[in-house]
């Protein structure tokens, strides 16, 4: 889908911060301390961009009963010590990417799987929380149905003013590029760390170098 770019959203984890090595890691020892082994690779084959709420279904169903009410607290407190100790920085490039939005006046804002704590964790660990204030950020926990459904992008293009078939999705995970194209929207699939095959099985435009982002958008306004 191409046409006028005037528009964009961006997914968070493995587009924004480079988190998903480290997010799925402490998810996989966090389930396989609960009796479900978990490789890391398991993890992001299943888990990545999907929503908390979908891998607590996953792994009751797995495990006969639903996980310890303490998981996701211990994987938070995991996560976010990660944080601290500089495992999750900027994806190389973004800064810059950004810039050139900024430059070319095209305005853009942050849809994410994560909840609005681990989103504000993960830019300040990147060092891009001035880049996203509050009114730019939404999270899946603003919606009933999370990736690859397309409800948060659309919540967020309504609160944004974005027209969908205006708007480009940055998104790294399947899930992502799934709900961008249900919500009507072109996905750019950044294939840093993801099969650029996986993404564009979903219907995304791979790309690997977050230098190309401004131009990949701009294309799209001529």
């Amino acid at each position: 889908m191409r046409g006028l770019v005037t528009a964009v959203i961006f997914d968070c984890d493995g587009v924004l911060v480079d988190s998903e090595p480290v997010a799925n890691r402490v998810l996989a020892e966090g389930l396989t301390a609960i009796g479900l082994p978990t490789s890391t690779d398991d993890s992001v084959r299943e888990f990545m961009g999907r929503s908390w709420g979908h891998m607590v279904e996953v792994v009751t169903e797995r495990l006969g009963a639903p996980p310890p009410a303490t998981l996701r607290d211990d994987y938070r407190a995991a996560l976010f010590a990660a944080y601290a100790a500089g495992e999750a920085p900027a994806i190389p490039g973004i800064a810059e990417a950004l810039d050139g939005l900024d430059a070319a006046a095209i305005p853009y804002c942050l849809a994410s799987s994560g909840d609005h704590e681990r989103i504000r964790r993960g830019l300040a660990a990147a060092g891009l929380t001035d880049r996203f204030p509050d009114a730019r950020i939404f999270s899946a926990d603003d919606v009933g149905r999370g990736k690859p459904w397309p409800d948060l992008f659309h919540h967020a293009a309504e609160r944004m003013g974005f027209e969908p078939a205006a708007t480009v999705v940055v998104e790294d995970s399947p899930a992502g590029v799934k709900a961008g194209r249900a919500a009507g929207m072109r996905v750019l699939g950044y294939s840093a760390r993801t099969p650029a095959a996986l993404l564009r099985d979903e219907g995304a435009e791979p790309f690997d170098a977050m230098a190309e982002l401004p131009r990949l958008v701009s294309a799209s306004r001529r």
